[in-house]
């Protein structure tokens, strides 16, 4: 699990980054939010904790624009405000739980696996884009009611892509959740591309597009 942390004490930052660790889970600390959207844009996170009270960030109006790119990462707000005013609003408009500041760490531990773990539940197993069904229990994509034979990998990586819609998808996201595997050198290597040139001949040449030095992205 890998978990976006946006919290600028940096004694809180690091010692939630010590906690998550002894539990197996990675934690990116950003301690502003340019920085924060630009690690939320840049990789796949399965939850993210926003400290609601960072100076200089109207943080309804960033998340609620979060919202509209990232629907599916569950978000929990952890503050110091204690105002119902404040957190009911976060509740309504994009945020899934929230804690206020001081908080337990094993409480925090619990509420996120039981958002990531929700959230995996809720995910359809029939995703339909352009003229694509793809079936995540039979492991099969078809165009206009006719089968496409995919590889394991293929049918991996368009499932991914098919998941993340409208996001943009590094070489690097795309080894970690898709290859399984990452390491700097791989970066240098041209599976990805070759895995995409492959999707876009059996599927359609204009389905998935380069965003140059970012990665790819299906609209």
């Amino acid at each position: 699990m890998k978990i976006l942390l946006v919290e600028d004490n940096e004694i809180l930052s690091r010692n939630t980054v010590r906690f998550f660790a002894l539990n197996d889970i990675q934690v990116d600390v950003s301690f502003d939010w340019e920085e924060w959207l630009y690690k939320a844009k840049s990789n796949f996170y399965d939850a993210i904790i926003l400290d609601i009270s960072l100076p200089k960030m109207d943080w309804l109006e960033l998340c609620d624009n979060l919202r509209k790119s990232w629907k599916d990462v569950p978000i929990i707000i952890l503050t110091s405000r204690n105002l119902k005013e404040d957190i009911i609003k976060g509740l309504e408009m994009w945020a899934d739980d929230y804690l206020t500041k001081p908080f337990d760490y094993d409480e925090l531990l619990a509420r996120i696996k039981s958002l990531v773990r929700r959230n995996f539940k809720n995910k359809s197993n029939i995703i339909e884009i352009w003229n694509f069904v793809l079936d995540l229990e039979k492991n099969e994509i078809t165009k206009n009611k006719k089968t496409i034979n995919l590889s394991a990998l293929e049918f991996r990586l368009i499932t991914y892509l098919f998941q993340n819609r409208w996001k943009a998808i590094s070489k690097k996201e795309l080894y970690e959740r898709v290859w399984w595997e990452f390491d700097w050198d791989i970066m240098f290597s041209k599976t990805v591309e070759v895995y995409i040139w492959y999707l876009r001949k059996k599927l359609d040449k204009n389905l998935i597009e380069t965003i140059k030095w970012v990665g790819y992205i299906i609209k």
